[in-house]
């Protein structure tokens, strides 16, 4: 593996669907981008009341969200934050993927005003469907614009089942790992610390580790692996199948 990063140095656009997402994936080259805008595609509040509950209002939760990336990215110079759910209510946690054209047009807007050297986004790994959506939307906002795309690994089962925290579920050769400075892992860690609201969940993830490349072809239409997708394993009420399925007809658009 080699640092072979340099496309995303310049004006960048990182896709995430989270706030949280762009600390964890890419808290240290946020810091050595030229300019970079943050996309956050979800509000971050799911509809189930597990995650909202102790907020009082899934509305108050999002708004917290909102507040800590604000913070985050500030830490890191951030040009500008989008938050997409700000503009279409249905782009709800964990219901990403049911809106997938109506994020897209957001973006195409976005991406024709920005006009970035690069997009930035998550693996498509089965970890969460949120992610495995930003990972689609890069890959036909990339074609679109003739923009390269880049995409980092957050968290995956696998066909095995066992957890795996920021590693591609399939190497290709391209894996580029980021050597992190003191000053820049300090200051991943200051925005991780940001998000109060996650708990200790953050504190999962290595600050020190950060992986990219360019993303891989993936065939959207069929789940990300065989065997039982993470979200599956945590028994949301999506399964791998629903996911691609929408994936397809997104695809089919172009058709």
């Amino acid at each position: 593996m080699s640092e072979c990063w340099t496309e995303l140095t310049g004006r960048v656009l990182v896709l995430v669907a989270h706030a949280d997402d762009e600390s964890i994936g890419y808290g240290a080259l946020l810091q050595r981008m030229r300019e970079s805008v943050v996309v956050i595609a979800t509000d971050g509040a799911p509809q189930d009341r597990f995650f909202w509950e102790s907020f009082g209002s899934r509305e108050a939760y999002a708004a917290v969200r909102r507040e800590e990336a604000r913070r985050a990215t500030q830490l890191v110079g951030v040009r500008e934050l989008l938050l997409l759910a700000k503009e279409d209510s249905r782009l709800e946690d964990q219901r990403l993927f049911l809106n997938l054209a109506a994020a897209y047009s957001l973006l195409e807007k976005v991406m024709k005003r920005v006009r970035p050297e690069a997009i930035a986004t998550l693996a498509y790994e089965g970890g969460h469907p949120d992610h495995d959506s930003c990972s689609i939307l890069g890959a036909r906002l990339g074609k679109e614009f003739g923009v390269p795309v880049w995409e980092a690994p957050l968290y995956s089962r696998g066909s095995d089942g066992a957890m795996r925290l920021q590693r591609f579920l399939c190497e290709t050769g391209s894996e580029c790992a980021v050597d992190i400075a003191d000053g820049e892992l300090e200051r991943k860690r200051e925005m991780c610390a940001q998000y109060v609201s996650q708990g200790n969940f953050l504190l999962t993830f290595d600050a020190r580790r950060e992986m990219v490349r360019p993303q891989a072809k993936y065939d959207y239409a069929r789940p990300p692996h065989e065997g039982v997708t993470n979200y599956e394993l945590w028994r949301w009420w999506m399964s791998a199948a629903d996911v691609s399925a929408k994936f397809a007809e997104f695809l089919e658009i172009d058709n």
